[in-house]
């Protein structure tokens, strides 16, 4: 069953006020059992964008549809001439303080686990263990016709030989890898099929208008089963597939702590919001919780 997809979300006008009280967070994690369901927002300070914050990517992109995607070879060469730019920035990208606050956490047996929303692969790039990407990862891809699973960078060196000289300069990268180009900079890109069976090679990401694979909804419902509480690190939580397990503690009397510095879907479902930049945040509660952030710039 595939989901409509929900691109936008309207707050009202009645949603309880943002807090810059960081206290809630301080007290969850110092509880331990913490389940942590990251998105977007976690990754804006490693120069990815988010979706729909200020200046957010929805303003200026549409999202590839899995519907889209499947129904013609002119859509999918759009999407690759422009995931296969996008790609090449998602690798430059690096942790930044949130993730490496996460990971810390993780470390000093202070989390249950991680949900990421997020395709960029930078919790684990942290050091974040056992984190469960809920739509997927950039890092790999997935013949539609055999299921033949390969590294994403066997296929951007193919696409590299078959476009040789493919260099134009985008307007920008979204949080999906999709970097922005005009259909004359796509021009004639060629698209590589499996290499296996011959058949169409899609990101092993959920693209929207894809439901999550049902197992994977069971296992991140079980996690929320059994953590103390939630803590959302930079998500919206406009689409569905995050905000359930949002709804679902909440539902089983669990405190919810959103820190994102936007209005979200689920802060009627949190005890706090808490409306500050997530880097600065997470690791002033690390350092009042004792516990050490590694720093890239000693390593």
């Amino acid at each position: 069953m595939r989901m409509r997809p929900t691109l936008s979300w309207t707050p009202d006008e009645d949603l309880p006020p943002g807090t810059t009280d960081l206290e809630p967070v301080f007290d969850a994690l110092s509880a331990g059992g913490v389940l942590v369901l990251s998105g977007a927002g976690i990754s804006t300070e490693s120069g990815i964008p988010d979706y729909r914050g200020e200046g957010g990517s929805l303003s200026r992109h549409t999202p590839m549809t899995y519907q889209d995607f499947t129904a013609g070879a002119q859509a999918r060469r759009r999407y690759w001439a422009r995931s296969h730019l996008g790609w090449r920035t998602f690798g430059r990208a690096r942790p930044n303080a949130g993730h490496r606050s996460v990971a810390a956490f993780g470390r000093h047996g202070l989390l249950l686990g991680v949900i990421t929303q997020n395709v960029d692969g930078l919790h684990q790039a942290a050091g974040s263990e056992g984190v469960v990407e809920l739509h997927g990862g950039l890092d790999r891809v997935v013949c539609l016709s055999c299921g033949a699973f390969s590294p994403r960078r066997e296929l951007a060196q193919r696409l590299e030989a078959a476009n040789p000289g493919f260099e134009p300069v985008a307007a920008g990268v979204n949080p999906d890898g999709d970097a922005d180009l005009t259909d004359e900079q796509i021009g004639d890109f060629r698209v590589m099929p499996c290499g296996i069976c011959g058949g169409i090679l899609k990101p092993d990401v959920v693209f929207f208008g894809e439901a999550v694979p049902p197992a994977r909804v069971e296992h991140c419902r079980e996690l929320v089963r059994e953590a103390s509480s939630l803590l959302v690190l930079g998500s919206s939580l406009t689409v569905m597939s995050g905000l359930r397990f949002v709804r679902q503690a909440a539902q089983a009397g669990m405190p919810v702590l959103i820190v994102n510095q936007d209005p979200t879907r689920g802060d009627r479902n949190a005890v706090a919001r808490v409306a500050l930049p997530l880097g600065a945040a997470l690791t002033t509660v690390a350092t009042r919780l004792g516990v050490p952030v590694d720093d890239p710039a000693s390593a």
